[in-house]
């Protein structure tokens, strides 16, 4: 079954380990040994993290040498980020119509409101 970008990189955001691993690879390549480095797990669990992230295409995988750097993908974030925006705009109207109409209340007055 095909999951559509957003979902993806939501499910992958979803785990704060996984944010972590991103911010770490907002300063760089790394390799698995360097992102696992902060975190108290296992090489193979952040390797299931790193699969999600992959999947999710938000991280890729380069490979020098036996290296294989991971590298920050922020395409999809920017996608996210443009589909969270248009809920920040309606929050942002929906707070400027409650000041309005609080405005209103403490000042029944219709002349003051102008």
């Amino acid at each position: 079954m095909a999951t559509d970008q957003l979902s993806l990189t939501f499910a992958a955001l979803a785990d704060p380990t996984r944010r972590a691993i991103l911010a770490q690879l907002m300063e760089g390549e790394a390799t698995v040994g360097e992102l696992a480095a902060p975190h108290d797990m296992t090489l193979p669990a952040v390797s299931k993290h790193l699969k999600v992230l992959e999947r999710a295409n938000l991280i890729s995988r380069g490979r020098t040498a036996q290296w294989r750097p991971c590298h920050l993908e922020a395409q999809p974030l920017q996608e996210a980020t443009g589909w969270l925006e248009r809920y920040r705009q309606f929050w942002d109207e929906s707070w400027t119509r409650l000041d309005a109409h609080l405005k209103a209340l403490q000042n029944p007055d219709p002349k003051e409101n102008t």
